[in-house]
């Protein structure tokens, strides 16, 4: 057992769903929280973490949205981003793509600038030390208007440099991608790659949105795809990756337990799924944690946990040459001697 954990979190991987707000972990928050002089309504690290029982998206993202007022300068996005970079350099993550949400932070009087600069830095820094490539994903808020989220896009004009693409986050049911279609269009104009969540807590209808109306390249969650076997045809024919976060999805209630999750459905079915952390420090664990106990709970194989791997580089938006190399560092790495599991 301890050689296939040992596998499972050492794969060579790339993280495509990641929300680098939902790597503040209590300890740092409250760091934070005293060099900003902002006051936390707990008394302690423990007191916070006990607070992370969910009943779904929203009662997660009421606490998520409190706790990003202690980042507040460059140095504090800074940090986040590095704290999360050396986490996941142990847990095997070669190339991360990263989500952002500016307007949680201007919508406070955070300028856009601030935020972008200190992730930024933090990500060139990985890649020189850490050697963890990374793209960085706009995220616009759902709950949000459109015209606040083309604001935003008009804002991050002058870092376009900086940006890999755009994506949509927060607020699901209700909010259907349909909302956003003119700020997508503008983002495809930029040369911007598109990704949008999608059949998460959402219906399937939410997905056919997502590709037909927002022309996205990527979903991410789309575990409700099962419910509409037209649907499923489609994403297995078009190779559209799905960026599924198996303990979130558990956290916040999606899904009864892990044992319960679709995970090994949507691989049997030929879907190019891919495993991804979503908000770690809130919903138990990091991306290496997240291949471990799904291996776990739903008894996936060495092979299927390789072929998660493979599809994590297939599915980002690197270069295909690059694609290739890290797919045969996976292989690579899985025909080791010293990794071989004995029975």
């Amino acid at each position: 057992m301890a050689a296939e954990s040992s596998f499972a979190r050492g794969l060579p991987k790339a993280e495509l769903h990641l929300h680098i707000e939902g790597t503040l972990e209590p300890e740092l928050m409250f760091e934070l929280a005293r060099r900003n002089g902002v006051r936390l309504p707990y008394e302690s690290v423990d007191e916070l973490r006990r607070a992370y029982v969910f009943s779904d998206l929203q009662s997660f993202l009421d606490i998520y949205y409190a706790g990003c007022r202690v980042l507040q300068s460059e140095r504090d996005f800074y940090d986040l981003t590095w704290a999360y970079l050396t986490r996941a350099a142990r847990q095997g993550v070669r190339h991360a793509e990263i989500f952002f949400d500016p307007q949680t932070h201007t919508g406070r009087g955070v300028p856009f600038e601030t935020v972008i600069t200190g992730i930024h830095r933090a990500l060139e820094t990985g890649r020189d030390q850490l050697q963890i490539s990374s793209g960085l994903i706009c995220c616009f808020l759902r709950h949000l208007s459109e015209e606040s989220a083309l604001e935003t896009l008009s804002q991050a004009r002058p870092y376009r440099d900086w940006l890999l693409g755009v994506g949509l986050d927060s607020s699901e049911v209700g909010n259907p991608p349909s909302k956003f279609r003119a700020v997508y269009d503008r983002a495809r104009e930029g040369g911007l790659r598109l990704v949008a969540h999608a059949g998460e807590e959402g219906p399937p209808a939410y997905i056919w949105e997502a590709l037909d109306l927002l022309g996205v390249e990527r979903i991410d969650h789309g575990v409700r795809c099962v419910e509409d076997a037209r649907l499923v045809s489609r994403l297995v024919e078009e190779r559209t990756p799905l960026t599924v976060c198996p303990l979130s999805n558990v956290k916040l209630r999606v899904f009864p337990t892990l044992a319960e999750h679709n995970l090994k459905q949507l691989l049997d079915r030929g879907l190019l799924v891919t495993v991804n952390s979503d908000d770690p420090a809130y919903f138990g664990g990091y991306v290496g944690d997240n291949f471990e106990a799904s291996a776990a709970a739903l008894g996936l194989g060495r092979e299927q946990l390789v072929m998660l791997a493979r599809n994590s580089f297939s599915g980002s938006f690197l270069p295909d040459e690059e694609k290739r190399a890290y797919r045969a560092a996976v292989d690579e790495f899985n025909a080791q001697p010293s990794l071989k599991t004995t029975s």
